[in-house]
This record gives C-alpha cells, sequence and structure tokens, in this order.
C-alpha cells in the first residue's frame, strides 16, 4: 500500500510539473523605451505611434519618437503580415504591439505578423477628428428697390 501511495504521489508530481511547463506566461507589459531590456522575449510594448513610414515591401511604425531616435519600431512586411489597415491612421494613436522583441542594427523591433498583435489604446483621438466645423452660411441681402408684385394665384400668400 505504500509503494502504491508513492507511485500515485510521483505521478501526482510529475503531472503537475508537465502542466506547468505547458502553460504560456502572459508577457509583461513594458514601454518602448524598455525594449532594449527585453531581447528575445515576448513582451506587451505600449508607445504612441511617432512616425509611419510606408515602403514598397515594409512598413514601418516608430514608437514615442521619429527614426532614428525611436526607442522601438514595428515592422510590417507587405505579403508576410495579416495586416491591412492604414497604417497612417495609427499616427498619433496610443497602441499596445505583443510580440517577440528582436534586434535590429543594434535597436529593438517586433515583427508583426497578425493583426491580433495590435491594439489600438487612444480612441479619442479619431472621435475628436470625425467632428466637422460648422461653417456659417453668410445671410443674402434682400435686393433694394425691387417692386413686390402681388401674387396671381388664389392661394393666400405666405410672409
Amino acid at each position: 500500500m505504500r509503494s502504491f501511495l508513492l507511485i500515485l504521489a510521483a505521478f501526482a508530481f510529475t503531472f503537475e510539473l508537465s502542466a506547468a511547463e505547458t502553460n504560456n506566461p502572459v508577457p509583461q507589459k513594458i514601454s518602448a523605451a524598455e525594449a532594449t531590456n527585453y531581447y528575445d522575449r515576448e513582451m506587451i510594448v505600449t508607445g504612441k505611434v511617432a512616425q509611419v513610414t510606408i515602403r514598397s515591401t515594409v512598413t514601418f511604425l516608430n514608437l514615442d519618437e521619429k527614426y532614428p531616435e525611436s526607442p522601438l519600431a514595428v515592422v510590417i512586411i507587405h505579403g508576410k503580415s495579416s495586416y491591412y489597415g492604414d497604417a497612417n491612421a495609427l499616427k498619433e494613436k496610443q497602441i499596445e504591439i505583443r510580440g517577440k522583441i528582436t534586434k535590429y542594427k543594434d535597436k529593438p523591433e517586433i515583427a508583426l505578423d497578425t493583426t491580433n498583435q495590435l491594439t489600438i489604446l487612444d480612441l479619442t483621438n479619431s472621435v475628436s477628428k470625425l467632428k466637422r466645423k460648422t461653417k456659417k452660411i453668410p445671410e443674402i441681402p434682400a435686393p433694394n428697390n425691387v417692386p413686390v408684385e402681388p401674387s396671381t394665384n388664389n392661394l393666400p400668400e405666405i410672409m
């Protein structure tokens, strides 16, 4: 009986370890400025899109600062990524990118492969841009010295 309990305990311990190994922890959320400390790790990076650069095969989103001062670049390779949105619409938006931080020419970057890696956090800018400016229509002055003819129909006049 005792050996059975030991085997059962060993089996439960082994099962617990293998279950823990298969669970992927939720990535840590960091700012774009902290990205250099987390190369080769999957992270959630937040920042403001300061610059959008669209080339024939690739689009770059530079966070917090324009290139070359940007602490993190988001790279969208055309044809490889499932992102088909208008990247220019992201300019000045606060976004969150989830992915593995890699080093390219001594700078951190995250390659955007799927649309679910990108979340727009700041929706207030898009709402404020939708508000139209109302333009006051100037009044047209009535012409001077124009005689008003009485109506010839049988309908009452509206003045």
